[in-house]
């Protein structure tokens, strides 16, 4: 076998066996509406705090580490209200814009998929003493608006973008 089949042959081996670990350690969240997958390491707190149905926190990287990367998901009851999603992307850039400081919006993209259309959006802002880099994705399905944001440090975003990424995406409404 030559040098060049040996080593096709060995990066096929290791990302199957990466794959393997990391699909085993991963759990998955079902509630009546939607379900989410995330890593095994990472810590589930449905405690409700500022409105969320739920946020997975990231484990910290090193005894210096002060943020826990996180995601995040918040349900709006949009009954009466009968907003679509061009209309919830739209108020939900304002609030940014209003609330948020030093906000910056970095990409608002439609995304089409088979299962149901969302935004994607993605900005920074400050929070007390830290620079935020988020990722948002936004869904308008059974009179209800659903959120899910990805949150993190915005010089550890490069870092927990693929992780973050995996499990926005493994989100799904019922």
């Amino acid at each position: 076998m030559n040098i060049t089949k040996l080593l096709v042959l060995f990066a096929i081996v290791l990302n199957f066996t990466a794959y393997g670990q990391t699909k085993d350690n991963w759990k998955t969240l079902n509630e009546n509406n939607y379900t989410i997958k995330y890593p095994g390491s990472w810590e589930l707190n449905q405690a409700g705090q500022l409105g969320t149905s739920f946020v997975l926190f990231s484990p910290l990287s090193s005894e210096q580490d002060q943020f826990k990367e996180n995601i995040n998901l918040l349900i709006q009851d949009l009954t009466d209200l009968y907003f679509n999603l061009d209309e919830y992307v739209q108020l939900s850039l304002n609030q940014i814009k209003t609330m948020a400081t030093t906000p910056e919006t970095i990409k608002s993209k439609r995304i089409e998929s088979n299962s149901a259309n969302y935004q994607k959006v993605i900005y920074t802002a400050k929070q007390g003493d830290f620079l935020l880099k988020f990722e948002q994705y936004y869904w308008v399905k059974n009179n209800k608006a659903y959120v899910l944001t990805l949150t993190c440090e915005e010089n550890q975003f490069a870092t927990f973008k693929m992780v973050g990424e995996k499990i926005l995406n493994s989100f799904q409404i019922r």
